[in-house]
């Protein structure tokens, strides 16, 4: 996608509230990180049905469609301009299947916004769908802006962690966004099977030795961050339960979730992409997929 520059902030556009929503925190975004905005509508070129004489024709709707299409990036490249003035904004419209040109674009992109659902007229009732996917195959971290509580008091950043050297780009990416937004942030490791530890009971002893290795692990991840970032106020807290639900019970109270996402090639892709699309799917508030590093060889 050689219509993208290298390192720019990309937000995919199709006229509805959803992608507003996104060209104003892509906005932002551009603001703090000083970085240019690229907005981008995909329109989907499909032949439309029209009388012709007694009998049913077929005609490509592809020129309109992209006119239509430059209008619409062009106009949300006006309404970025208007809520951060000074950003860098150019347009980019083009005509295909949106999963695999948005997912393109994220091979020379710094971050990707979609909104999570589009009801435009780009061909985005699908937009959901289509944002999962892009998440899912992404080469750099796509942040889905979610609708529904935008006038909660939040308590800035949330990150789902393992632990492990895969997941630092992910700890990476959320010590980042807390720093350029001057906000808290908030780590998270859970241990689904704590139950056959604890019994019934929803807490265990502090020195329960599964705890006590799962808080070492998650403090000797952050350890590197901390110094990175001494001016991010970070707290960790290793939770019972599956990642996806122990996350989304809580993601509401967060102005952002960062989630990691395993290559598309590696073994735990279907568990890592089940648990993004649950997270995607049930929060309201902003959500970054975020690719984990590629595993060591020999290792999973």
């Amino acid at each position: 996608m050689d219509k993208i520059p290298s390192g720019s902030i990309v937000v995919a556009v199709d006229g509805s509230r959803d992608a507003d929503r996104a060209v104003h925190w892509a906005a932002e975004q551009a603001a703090v990180e000083r970085r240019n905005l690229v907005v981008m509508a995909v329109a989907t070129q499909a032949p439309a049905l029209v009388a012709a004489g007694p009998g049913i024709g077929y005609v490509h709707q592809g020129h309109n469609l992209l006119a239509n299409a430059k209008t619409l990036a062009q106009e949300a490249a006006d309404l970025a301009a208007r809520h951060r003035p000074g950003v860098a904004v150019e347009t980019v419209a083009d005509l295909g299947n949106p999963r695999p040109v948005l997912a393109d674009t994220t091979m020379l992109a710094h971050l990707l916004v979609m909104g999570s659902r589009g009801r435009g007229p780009m061909s985005s009732k699908l937009l959901g769908s289509v944002s999962a996917s892009v998440a899912r195959s992404a080469s750099c971290p796509v942040v889905i802006c979610r609708p529904g509580t935008e006038l909660r008091v939040k308590k800035g950043v949330l990150v789902g962690a393992d632990g492990t050297a895969e997941s630092l780009p992910v700890i990476d990416f959320a010590f980042r966004q807390a720093s350029l937004r001057s906000q808290p942030l908030t780590v998270v490791h859970t241990v689904r099977d704590l139950s056959a530890i604890v019994g019934a009971s929803s807490s265990a002893p502090a020195d329960d030795p599964r705890l006590v290795a799962d808080r070492l692990l998650l403090a000797e991840s952050m350890a590197g961050f901390r110094e990175r970032y001494p001016e991010v106020h970070a707290s960790s807290q290793v939770l019972r339960g599956s990642a996806d639900s122990a996350l989304t019970a809580i993601a509401d109270r967060y102005d952002l979730v960062v989630i990691g996402r395993h290559p598309i090639d590696s073994v735990g892709r279907h568990l890592s992409g089940a648990i993004a699309t649950a997270v995607l799917e049930r929060s309201h508030t902003h959500v970054a997929v975020v690719p984990e590093a590629v595993p060591a060889a020999g290792t999973h």
